[in-house]
C-alpha cells in the first residue's frame, strides 16, 4: 500500500483544520479516546455540532485564537492508500512553516472561501506550491453551503484561478466544490451539489497517481557511512551505506562518485541480510563496488551516464527562516543531503513579493522572505535542479554560531 503525502493551505478561517477534521471523522479514522474528547469539548459550531478543527489545533495558542501556527501532521489510511497530512499555516508570518510542510508533499489542497474567491493569500500559497514543484494541486472551493451551493460562484472561482495559475508552473490542477462544515464532497459525494459530476475529495486522494522516479538515469545515493568492520571474518569488507534519493541501482551498473569523478561498477547490493539485484528510491542500502576507490561520507554515487550538476557557485531560490536578517558578510554552513560545507551568500539576485509575484531588488533577506540568490560553497556540490529532481535539489542553510537552520534552498542551476 503506497503513501500519499499532502498538505492543506488556505487563508485564516478558510476551514483547513475543519476540512482535515471532517476527512478523519467521516472516514472513521479517529480513535475512540479522541472521539470522546471531542464530544466533551466546549468548542461547538453554531448549530451545536462538534468543532472538528480541534483535531488539528494542537498548540494552546491555536485553540485559543482559532488559527493554525505550526505544521500539524496527521496520519490515516483507507482500504486503498495510506495518508500523511500536513496542516500548514495560512498567515504570511508563518510562510517558513508552510515551506517546511510542503517540502516533502506530493499534493497540495488549496482552500478558497466560496464567498471571497481568489485573493492575495491564494496567489501566495499557489506560488509556494509552484516553487516547491508539487505534482498535483486540488483547489477545494470551501463553504459552498454559505453561497447556497451556487454553481455560478464555483465556476467564477475556477475561471479566476486558472487565469492566475497560467502565470505559475503548477502541475495538474483539480477543482472540487466542498463544505467541510457540512461534509459535502469531502468523503462522500454530495446530493446538494448535484451539478458537480467529479469525485469527492477522498476519492480523488485515493486514486490520484503518484509518479515514482525509478529510472536508472536519476540514480542518486549520498554516502552516509563507509562500512569497514575490520574484523577477522570481515577483513576485506567495504560497503557504502546510504538511502537512495531517486532512481534505481542494479548490480553491474556503472557508477560515478561525485564530486571526485572516480568511476567503478556495483558488485553487490545489501539490504539487511538480503542481496537483491536492484534497489530503488527510498530504500536504505549498502552498495559494494568492484574497485577500491576513495569515498567518504557526503560523496554521492550516481549513474555513470547521467550526472547531476557539480559546482561551487550555485543559483538557488531561498526562503529565509530566521528572525535575524541574512548577513552576506557571514560564512554559513550548507547541508545538502549528507554533505555539509561552508558557504557564503555570493549575490542576492532579487526578492519576490509573494502577494503580487513581482521581483524586487534587494541586498538582504528577512524572516519569511523568498527570492533568488547565488551561493558560493567551499566544496563542490553534486545537485540536480529542484524542478527536475526534488530529492537531490534541496538543501538548508545553517548558522554555524547557533546551529539553527536559517534558510531553505531550492537549487536551480550553476551560476554564470
Amino acid at each position: 500500500m503506497d503513501i500519499l503525502k499532502f498538505l492543506t493551505a488556505g487563508s485564516v478561517d478558510d476551514g483547513k483544520s475543519t476540512l482535515i477534521g471532517r476527512l478523519l471523522y467521516d472516514s472513521e479514522s479517529i480513535l475512540v479516546d479522541q472521539l470522546e474528547a471531542l464530544q466533551r469539548s466546549n468548542r461547538k459550531n453554531d448549530d451545536g455540532t462538534i468543532d472538528l478543527a480541534i483535531l488539528t489545533d494542537g498548540l494552546k495558542a491555536e485553540r485559543e485564537q482559532g488559527i493554525t501556527i505550526d505544521v500539524a501532521y496527521k496520519y490515516f489510511q483507507t482500504e486503498k492508500r495510506k495518508f500523511i497530512i500536513a496542516d500548514t499555516p495560512g498567515h504570511i508570518q508563518y510562510t517558513r512553516n508552510m515551506v517546511t510542510g510542503a517540502s516533502n508533499a506530493d499534493l497540495a489542497i488549496i482552500l478558497i472561501d466560496a464567498r471571497k474567491g481568489v485573493i492575495e493569500q491564494t496567489i501566495r500559497h499557489s506560488y509556494l506550491v509552484s516553487l516547491l514543484a508539487l505534482q498535483h494541486v486540488v483547489v477545494a472551493v470551501n463553504k459552498m453551503d454559505m453561497v447556497d451551493y451556487d454553481e455560478a460562484v464555483f465556476n467564477k472561482i475556477v475561471d479566476d484561478y486558472r487565469a492566475m495559475a497560467a502565470k505559475l508552473n503548477l502541475g495538474e490542477v483539480t477543482y472540487i466544490p466542498v463544505s467541510a462544515l457540512k461534509g459535502d464532497n469531502i468523503v462522500y459525494k454530495s446530493d446538494r451539489i448535484n451539478w458537480y459530476d467529479g469525485k469527492s475529495l477522498l476519492d480523488h486522494l485515493e486514486t490520484v497517481s503518484i509518479a515514482v522516479d525509478d529510472s536508472a538515469d536519476h540514480a542518486r545515493m549520498p554516502v552516509q557511512w563507509v562500512v569497514r568492520p575490520q574484523t577477522e571474518e570481515l577483513h576485506d569488507y567495504r560497503g557504502y551505506a546510504g538511502r537512495i534519493l531517486s532512481g534505481s541501482f542494479h548490480v553491474n551498473d556503472k557508477i560515478t562518485v561525485l564530486p571526485s569523478g572516480f568511476s567503478s561498477s556495483i558488485s553487490k547490493i545489501e539490504i539487511f541480510d538480503q542481496q537483491p539485484s536492484e534497489a530503488s528510491a527510498g530504500q536504505s542500502v549498502t552498495l559494494h563496488l568492484k574497485d577500491e576507490i576513495d569515498i567518504s561520507r557526503g560523496d554521492t554515487l550516481v549513474n555513470a551516464e547521467h550526472h547531476p550538476k557539480v559546482s561551487q557557485l550555485i543559483e538557488a531560490d531561498l526562503c529565509w527562516m530566521d528572525t535575524k536578517p541574512m548577513d552576506t558578510s557571514l560564512t554559513y554552513l550548507v547541508q545538502h543531503n549528507s554533505k555539509t560545507t561552508r558557504c557564503r551568500i555570493y549575490e542576492v539576485l532579487y526578492k519576490v513579493n509573494i502577494n503580487t509575484l513581482e521581483q524586487v531588488a534587494a541586498d538582504s533577506f528577512n524572516l519569511n522572505d523568498i527570492g533568488r540568490i547565488v551561493i558560493k560553497t567551499a566544496e563542490a556540490l553534486a545537485f540536480d535542479p529542484y524542478q527536475e529532481n526534488k530529492a537531490n535539489g534541496g538543501a538548508i542553510i545553517i548558522d554555524s554560531r547557533t546551529n539553527l537552520t536559517v534558510g531553505a534552498l531550492m537549487f536551480r542551476n550553476i551560476a554564470d
